[in-house]
């Protein structure tokens, strides 16, 4: 499988060690950087660019999954999931990289480098390889959800909406206060 994988400063040691973790399984490893260390490097070109890979590799037929991570990873999966086609999802453990393949057909997953050890995050990344998506009519059709919306604003009605209302976040007879947040 190629794996694409992309980091910033707070994972540059991690992406080393994963990139022979993963050509040790023999894995095709692609490192969107960053090269050198640089501790005002920015993530979000490099987590984008593996995104890309990912979505353009699969649009190819080539099996192909991402891995993003930083400090906590959650602005990569952010950075990564700005890229049309790609879900991202942030793992912090084996239940979570599993659920991320099997329900929601994941292609990219963002791992916080500084909240675990290379042994944990390496087990998480291989679970997250080996673990197929379910097929489950339910979470294909959630998928699909997710990409109508993606792709030309689509979504299912709003089950508070008025025949022919608008789509409201409440009508008047909630208790929801949406001035209060």
């Amino acid at each position: 499988m190629r794996i694409h994988i992309a980091t910033d400063h707070a994972g540059l040691e991690f992406s080393t060690q994963l990139q022979h973790h993963l050509a040790g399984q023999g894995h095709d490893v692609l490192d969107h950087g960053p090269l050198e260390y640089e501790p005002l490097d920015d993530y979000p070109a490099f987590c984008i660019r593996a995104a890309q890979a990912v979505v353009r590799d699969q649009a190819d037929g080539v099996d192909a999954l991402g891995v993003v991570f930083g400090g906590s990873g959650n602005g990569e999966q952010i950075a990564a999931n700005k890229v049309r086609g790609v879900r991202a999802a942030l793992v912090w453990s084996i239940a979570t990289a599993e659920l991320a393949r099997e329900h929601n057909d994941a292609n990219v997953i963002a791992i916080g480098a500084r909240q675990h050890t290379f042994d944990e995050a390496s087990t998480f990344i291989d679970r997250f390889i080996a673990t197929p998506f379910s097929h489950e009519e339910r979470h294909v059709r959630r998928i699909a959800q997710i990409a109508d919306f993606e792709d030309d604003g689509t979504l299912m009605p709003d089950p508070r909406a008025t025949a022919g209302g608008p789509d409201v976040l409440a009508d008047d007879s909630s208790s929801f206060d949406p001035e209060a947040g």
